[in-house]
This record gives C-alpha cells, structure tokens and sequence, in this order.
C-alpha cells in the first residue's frame, strides 16, 4: 500500500476534482470522498464491462488497468452469477459509478438530519462507509441480502476503521429493529418501492431509490414521507441505472421467430429510449421490456413481453420510415406506438415532470401533479 499510495492518491484527487466540477460531487461530502478510498472496497478481481462480455482484471496481473478501473468514474463489476461458478457470465454485483453515488448522497440531504440512515443493498460498502463517515457509524444500517458480499463488506468496512450495522438479511422487508429512519436510500433498483421502507421512515424523512420496470430500468426518485406516515410522495430527479434487487429478476420467454410480421412506422426509435418517455412508459407498459443500441447513426430498439411477444425496430436518424418486426402474440411495437402518441399529446414533458405516489395498498405514476394520475 506504501509504494501505490501516491498513484491512487493522485487517481482519486483527479476523479474527485471531475465529480466537483461537474457537480455532482457537492462541497459537503467531498471530506468523506477523501477520506473513504474506493480502491479499499474492491476485490483484488474485477470485471470490465466490454461489448462481448465481462473481462476479468486482477490487481496483481494487470495492475495499471486494475487501479485505472478502480478511480474511473464508471461501475466496476465485482460479482458474476451471484458467485457461483461456471455461469452465464451475468453480473449480479458491482461498485457503482462515483458520479451516481455522490448525486444520490446529495439527493439524500442528510445536512440537518439528527436521526438514523437505512442502506438497502451494501454490496462493497462503499457506500456505506461514505455514510458512516458523514454521519457517524452509529446512525448508519446497511442490508445486504448475500451473505458472502456482506462478509466481505464488513471486513472492508473495518480495514478502513468504518463501523456501520452490516446485516445479512433480504432488504426488500427493510430492517425494522433499527428504525425508525430520517433515510433511506436503495443501491439496487425495484419495480416498486417497497411498503416496508415507507414504514420504517420517519414522518419528513426522505427515500431516495432507483426504480426500474420492465421498459425501462433508469429513474432516480426521491420520496418524502408525509405527516402521517401513509404515504410517500416525489418526484424523479434524474436517470439512474442499477442492478435490480434479486426478487425483481426477470427471466426473459422464449421468442418464436417463425412468427415474424414486418411492417414501417414513422416514428424513429430513437425517441423511445428518452428518459421523459420512459417514465411515461413505466405507468403505460409496466409488462414491457425495452433495450437498445446504437446503429447505423441512429438507433436499435427491442421490445419484449412476458408471453414470448417480442419487436423491433432500427433506421438512420434522416429516414421518413424505419422497418419493424414483430413477434408472438402481442403487437408490441403498436403498444409502445400508442404511448408514445398520448405521450406526445401531453407535450413530451421531461422526467422531472414525473412523480410517484406510494400508499400502503397502491402506487400511482403522476404528472406535473399528484391529482394528475396516469397510471
């Protein structure tokens, strides 16, 4: 650690002088960025993301790409397969990227907050430690669902001389025994906020949680929790991708190919993957699954339901028309037409246009007002 520590110190110094000058990382946490290294939380094997998978990079072998990964403003792989061998190669595990940690800490507005702070995913305890040291150790619970990750937290957590509640549980059910919570704050993305979280959070407390749906997996909320405790209301405050929680993994159905329908649409698929209409979809097609990729100059995008239904569509940005293929039972590329049509009747409003109510028994998408509820 003596040889390396002015080359990590001088990553970490560049990585940080970015993150403060774009703004994300703001003055009153930058002294816990110091002070918590993110190399300490990372496992001497970690994967690159590139196109045709996860390439492994281990400390000692590929030392330079190692510590490069290890201060990029960029997620770093840290777990496949939830650790079992010989899998898929799907990542299930990972530091997240330090620009989002440091605007979702902001988003957390833990200035004049006297009470408890609950973590929802400890995965390396990084996070956590970057929260133990703004707030102090004591107010600070983290849950992590895989015991191995959260042995692994906890011992990197303690070489740092961080000590925050580390506890092995699944925390969709939260963690009840330490509450209740001023924050709460979620490093996994869900389908739906948990009712539990709401319970656990002190009436003015703040819930700041990725949300994903099938048709789009990048929506920041935060939440206030009202008065009374029976409900949580706010606003989305920017995209935000993160790995789903594990109860919310969809398993992807067979698509028969046989079935194939071409036809054209007018509308370039590009305007889809925006982030105004994805919060528009994750009310409108909660059964949808949409990915998509550069191509051509413009856009390819997939559409893909829970029966085997499944589209397409690509073209170049200057093209009147765009070839779609569908497939399976349902027209999807219709549905996602139709959205998009009465998203475009509203006046495409951006994502901050967006909100979510959260009640014990429901959870209502709005726009612009709570009383405005379309889906």
């Amino acid at each position: 650690m003596t040889t390396l520590a002015p080359a990590w110190r001088d990553r970490q110094a560049r990585l940080l002088d970015g993150l403060t000058a774009s703004g994300a990382l703001v003055p009153g946490w930058r002294p816990s960025f110091t002070a918590v290294p993110r190399h300490a939380f990372l496992p001497e094997q970690v994967w690159r993301h590139d196109p045709g998978g996860h390439t492994p990079v281990h400390r000692d072998r590929d030392p330079d790409t190692w510590w490069d990964l290890a201060y990029a403003d960029a997620p770093v792989v840290t777990q496949l397969d939830d650790g079992a061998e010989n899998g898929p190669g799907m990542a299930t595990s990972s530091a997240s990227m330090p620009s989002m940690v440091a605007r979702m800490l902001a988003a957390l507005e833990v200035d004049d907050m006297e009470g408890r702070v609950l973590e929802i995913g400890t995965g390396t305890g990084w996070n956590a430690a970057l929260l133990a040291h703004r707030v102090g150790d004591r107010r600070v619970a983290t849950v992590e669902i895989d015991p191995v990750l959260a042995e692994q937290a906890q011992d990197a957590l303690l070489a740092v001389g961080r000590a925050p509640l580390v506890v092995c549980e699944d925390g969709m059910a939260g963690y009840p025994q330490g509450g209740p919570y001023d924050r709460v704050i979620a490093t996994c993305s869900v389908a739906r906020v948990p009712w539990a979280w709401v319970e656990q959070t002190a009436p003015g407390g703040r819930i700041v949680v990725p949300l994903h749906r099938d048709v789009w997996a990048g929506g920041l909320i935060a939440l206030t929790v009202g008065g009374n405790g029976q409900a949580a209301v706010g606003r989305w405050i920017g995209e935000a991708w993160f790995m789903p929680a594990r109860a919310d993994r969809l398993s992807p159905a067979p698509v028969d190919s046989a079935t194939g329908r071409s036809s054209a649409t007018g509308l370039d698929p590009a305007r889809l993957v925006t982030p105004g209409f994805g919060a528009y979809a994750y009310a409108r097609l909660p059964d949808v699954t949409l990915t998509h990729a550069a191509e051509g100059g413009g856009q390819r995008v997939w559409l893909t339901g829970r029966d085997g239904s499944a589209a397409t569509a690509a073209g170049a940005p200057n093209d009147r028309e765009f070839e779609v293929w569908q497939y399976g039972p349902d027209n999807l590329w219709d549905r996602a037409e139709a959205a998009w049509t009465e998203y475009l009747s509203q006046g495409c409003p951006p994502l901050e246009n967006f909100g979510l109510t959260v009640t014990p028994d429901r959870q209502q998408v709005w726009l612009r007002t709570p009383g405005n509820v379309i889906g």
